[in-house]
């Protein structure tokens, strides 16, 4: 053992203490120990995992449960769609709209260009994607309820178990079984054997289920046959089949065109089509449709009037009111239905005689007539024949409505309380400068000197004058006066829609370059009658499918703008057919009020008139059957100009004579503004009656050649005008004797109104100056 080194384990050398630290006293006893901190609760998180793995859990068994529980169904009865049955008002027959138009082919008959372009426009990782896109279906859902537009969220999939074994409701349940059906096609059938059930089952318009029936419709050639710009156009009219149809709608050519390219340049994104054939690539413009015989005449105008109701009133979708089915009575009555035809007919289509009067080939005439009581369509006319020309002339929005806009130039300015430049406010006496050429004052746009009809100057003159004659300076000025933002809003108001094209807030807004349809007008005209009240216009009173009733909402009723502004409007227009452009309409026998008005070059002519039970309008356009161009109608029917104080004005009136035939006369209870029942004692006449009663002269016995209504841009619309010899001189001013009797009438308040603001553009007001100044 090693030696000892002399010293024990007690005596080695301890590790050194830590500076500051004591030795425990012995005698002191042990201190109490330490109560450890309590960790926090876990219970809230263990409880949100558990209510997150529950939800999990119930999402999977429901999941799982409706993969389960839903079947593939049968195909269902709108993929052998069924006709439609139209009805009069009185329950009878009014046309059945036809077998649909469905012919299926395999898919290896659709060119390869084609395909691609549906799959461009409709589902472009159709090939690489599921049967269902969840995250397309939230982000549709939630971009429809922020308002960004309804959205379907949809694959081709998903499209083609609606079209094929569901329907087009938009409702809860359906889109559930839409989900696990497609999710159970998906794994059941190819994806060639699904686009090929979905080309097949599509709507395209024109009556036609199918590519193939799309490609006969619209380009009268196979399905095989069609090149890729044809196929990249049926594609982009599945969004929206009728509005897209660019011979039946031309108005939305430039959304259709833009359409088109959306799908091409689609193409080129997904390496389908190469930069060169893109842009070689030009718009295929289609054939005019070709209706079935059956809608021939006025049934298939009828028809197509009906169904744009329904389709844009949102009471039935497109697709499914194509599936048939459906029994739809409208308000249309037979009787006055054939008396306007008739009236057409002796008044028009009897006197053209294309062969001798190349200009007799482009006469088109749209008519529609409203119930002010009710805002019910009572009666409409299309064109001359269904089958012959598929343009409904009574729907259609691209003719200039001319002059018959300027009275809700006028009643803008009674219903706001507008004051000229010089701060008078505007009635039937407040006089203008009617000089040609007159540049607006108080406008901060572009300068604008608006002509008068053949450049006639009127000089001073009152409105009603100024109505009578259609003074496009003295309207241009008072829409200035008035705000022209604030023309539009109550032009919008009175019934025309917020989307009529070419409905601009500037002063030409007076003139009527806006191309509102017959039937629009006719809604607006309706509300002068109904003493202010707008409901809108209804086409339809009952629809019913397999013996169940549908609700068709009725218009809201509203005043659109006081009585007092209808009524005085009413006061100076019956002035224009008792002594200003529109005395044809005189023939009706009875009181009544209208506007004659004519589109720029003549290329169509109104009437817009009312009496108090029936409010109708009539158009004569002129368009090129060949090239569907507008054409002036210089030498139409034996005449030198059709005007609106012309044919539209003899149309007008014996339509409304034999519609009201066996009813008693009513006259006009109006209430009229402040200040339009007596003139001021100071009235001026005209400056310039020599030029007045000249043009007026001039015009012989049934002729059309008197100053009429002027155009968007000041073309001629020489009206047809009485001979003014021994008459008294024109003043515009309303019935003295009418309108107290009327005064005394009023009993029933009136509902409150919303007045509108002046428009942008309405100068501030600067004292009158003094006669003789010049522009005065």
């Amino acid at each position: 053992m090693p030696p000892s080194s002399g010293t024990s384990d007690s005596d080695a050398p301890r590790p050194a203490r830590p500076t500051g630290w004591e030795p425990r006293d012995p005698t002191l006893s042990t201190p109490p120990s330490r109560t450890p901190k309590r960790r926090p609760r876990r219970r809230p998180l263990r409880t949100l995992f558990g209510l997150l793995l529950l939800g999990t859990l119930l999402l999977v068994g429901a999941f799982a449960a409706g993969y389960l529980l839903v079947e593939i169904p049968p195909a269902n009865s709108a993929a052998l769609a069924q006709s439609n049955v139209y009805l009069y008002r009185d329950g009878s027959t009014l046309a059945r709209d036809g077998e649909v138009n469905r012919e299926n082919v395999r898919l290896d008959r659709v060119p390869l260009t084609v395909r691609q372009a549906v799959l461009a426009a409709e589902d472009r990782d159709f090939h690489t994607s599921r049967a269902v896109d969840p995250k397309a279906m939230v982000r549709a859902a939630w971009n429809t309820v922020t308002g960004k537009g309804r959205q379907s969220g949809s694959t081709i999939t998903q499209q083609y178990v609606k079209n094929y074994y569901l329907g087009q409701e938009q409702t809860l349940t359906r889109k559930a079984k839409e989900f696990f059906i497609a999710i159970k096609l998906g794994r059941e059938k190819s994806k060639e054997d699904i686009l090929q059930g979905y080309l097949n089952t599509s709507y395209f318009g024109r009556n036609a289920y199918g590519l193939q029936a799309a490609a006969r419709a619209y380009y009268g050639k196979d399905v095989e046959d069609l090149d890729t710009a044809e196929g990249a156009y049926l594609a982009s009219v599945l969004k929206a089949p009728s509005a897209y149809d660019v011979t039946t709608h031309p108005e939305n050519r430039a959304k259709a065109v833009a359409r088109w390219n959306y799908v091409l340049d689609g193409m080129v994104g997904e390496g389908w089509l190469t930069r060169a054939d893109r842009a070689a690539a030009r718009f295929p413009t289609p054939q005019t449709a070709r209706p079935a015989t059956g809608l021939s005449g006025q049934r298939g105008y009828l028809v197509q009037a009906v169904e744009e109701y329904l389709t844009e009133h949102g009471i039935v979708d497109e697709k499914t009111l194509a599936g048939g089915g459906f029994r739809i009575t409208t308000t249309l009555e037979p009787a006055k239905q054939d008396a306007l035809v008739q009236t057409v007919e002796e008044q028009v289509m009897s006197k053209l005689d294309p062969a001798s009067t190349p200009a007799d080939r482009f006469v088109r005439v749209g008519a529609a007539a409203i119930d002010p009581a009710n805002g019910k369509v009572l009666a409409l006319y299309g064109g001359v024949d269904y089958t012959r020309q598929y343009v409904n002339n009574a729907t259609r929005r691209d003719y200039q409505v001319g002059s018959t806009f300027k009275p809700f130039v006028f009643t803008a300015a009674v219903q706001s309380g507008a004051q000229t430049q010089q701060g008078e406010p505007i009635t039937p006496y407040t006089v203008y400068d009617g000089s040609n050429r007159r540049p607006v004052e108080g406008w901060n746009g572009a300068p604008y000197d608006p002509a008068n009809e053949d450049d006639e100057s009127y000089g001073e003159l009152p409105v009603g004058a100024a109505t009578d004659l259609s003074v496009n300076a003295v309207y241009a000025q008072m829409a200035v006066d008035v705000g022209p933002g604030h023309v539009r809003r109550t032009a919008v108001d009175l019934g025309l829609p917020g989307s009529t094209p070419d409905l601009t807030a500037s002063p030409s807004i007076a003139l009527g370059a806006a191309t509102a349809s017959v039937l629009d007008m006719a809604t607006a005209y309706a509300t002068l009658a109904a003493h202010g009240r707008h409901g809108g216009y209804s086409l339809v009173e009952g629809l019913s499918r397999d013996g169940q009733e549908i609700t068709v909402p009725a218009p809201a009723s509203r005043q659109a703008v006081s009585r007092e502004a209808a009524d005085t409007t009413t006061a100076i227009l019956r002035s224009v057919i008792e002594t200003g452009t529109g005395t044809a309409a005189q023939a009706v026998g009875r009181p009544a009020a209208g506007k004659t008005g004519t589109a720029e070059d003549d290329k169509a002519a109104w009437f817009a008139g009312y009496t108090p039970e029936l409010a109708a309008v009539v158009a004569v356009m002129g368009q090129d059957p060949e090239s569907g161009r507008q054409e002036p109608l210089y030498g139409a029917l034996g005449q030198a100009r059709i005007n609106g104080g012309g044919t539209p004005a003899e149309i007008w009136a014996q339509f409304t004579r034999e519609a009201l035939a066996g009813t008693t006369p009513r006259d006009f209870e109006l209430q009229l503004m402040p200040g339009a029942e007596e003139p001021p004692p100071d009235l001026p006449s005209p400056d310039a009656p020599d030029a007045a009663a000249g043009a007026a002269a001039s015009a012989a016995p049934g002729t059309s050649n008197a100053p009429g209504t002027s155009d968007a841009s000041a073309a001629p619309d020489a009206s047809t005008a009485p001979d003014t010899s021994g008459a008294p001189e024109v003043s515009g001013a309303p019935d003295v004797r009418e309108a107290r009797e009327a005064q005394e009438a009023r009993e029933a308040p009136e509902e409150p109104y919303e007045l509108g603001e002046a428009g942008p553009g309405a100068a501030p007001r600067s004292p009158r100056p003094p006669r003789g100044t010049p522009g005065q």
